[in-house]
């Protein structure tokens, strides 16, 4: 990244702790079941394939309508009708230069970041279409990505900017548990207010050996020691803790395989084990909040 964006984002931890870490606020968390509930039901109107140069995958851009029924303030019952956008992926299996691919995975991220309270992950559920199944994520109109950011030299305002580089800690932490190795910069989507919403993990919950025992974001990333997990709430790391095979299964249902379980909670032991070695070498107050 840009010369001023690494100096903010290696001073930052120094700032006084944020507010709660969830990204979508509790207004739009009560709405999760209204948008499943209308990403598994809602009419499709239009659909356009996107190009590889948008998505390598060439996932679908759906266009949504439901009409519901409500009652006014006339105490009248009126229809109104929702048009929303979707985006829905079917890609699965190995790809060129022995990538994996799944569109489960985009459903096992979302119900992963609600039971850690991280709510990063917009909407996701499974949705036939064209004969196929495939996960259906509802479009979120965001402000810039991070590729924006990078290019334009931007950073928030001064209220925004330890919530905002504490949320990308914590996109890390959520990266190295899923093995998400195609984060790139224009899947971090970015709301006025500038909080951060995560797209994209159909290549995530890898299985290999380096998988199973590697993390991305530590020391040894490539874009330095100021890329990794560097401060995390405690109720996230807490509920890290708690994460057992069992509840995992619980909380992806049938979207992750027993392999893909394992090698997830491989994972969250490393992290909690790298998170230990930190707070040992600098002190619970510097790691967690």
């Amino acid at each position: 990244m840009k010369k001023g964006f690494l100096v903010l984002c290696a001073v930052v931890c120094l700032a006084a702790a944020g507010p709660a870490f969830g990204q979508l606020t509790a207004d739009e968390q009560a709405e999760y079941e209204k948008w499943e509930d209308f990403l598994r039901t809602a009419k499709v109107v239009d659909s356009r394939q996107l190009p590889k140069s948008e998505g390598v995958t060439q996932p679908y851009e759906l266009t949504l309508e439901k009409a519901y029924e409500q009652v006014n303030d006339k105490g009248e019952k009126e229809t109104v009708t929702v048009r929303r956008k979707a985006l829905w992926k079917n890609a699965f299996g190995e790809r060129v230069g022995g990538y994996k691919e799944t569109w489960k995975g985009e459903i096992a991220a979302y119900r992963l970041s609600r039971h850690l309270g991280l709510h990063m992950v917009p909407p996701t559920v499974e949705r036939e279409f064209q004969g196929d199944r495939g996960s259906a994520q509802i479009w979120v109109d965001h402000w810039i990505t991070m590729a924006d950011v990078r290019e334009k030299k931007l950073n928030p305002p001064g209220p925004k900017i330890n919530a905002f580089f504490k949320a990308l800690f914590l996109h890390r932490a959520f990266d190295n548990l899923l093995y998400n190795i195609d984060r790139h910069l224009r899947n971090y989507l970015i709301l006025e207010d500038w909080r951060l919403v995560l797209i994209d993990h159909s290549r995530s919950f890898g299985t290999s050996k380096k998988a199973g025992g590697d993390l991305i974001y530590d020391e040894k990333y490539k874009e330095g020691s100021q890329f990794i997990m560097t401060e995390l709430p405690r109720p996230f790391v807490e509920a890290l803790k708690s994460l057992t095979p069992e509840v995992i299964r619980t909380v992806v249902g049938e979207y992750l395989t027993d392999q893909e379980v394992a090698c997830t909670i491989s994972r969250r032991d490393l992290i909690i084990a790298w998170l230990d070695k930190r707070i040992k070498e600098l002190g619970e107050a510097k790691v967690l909040y």
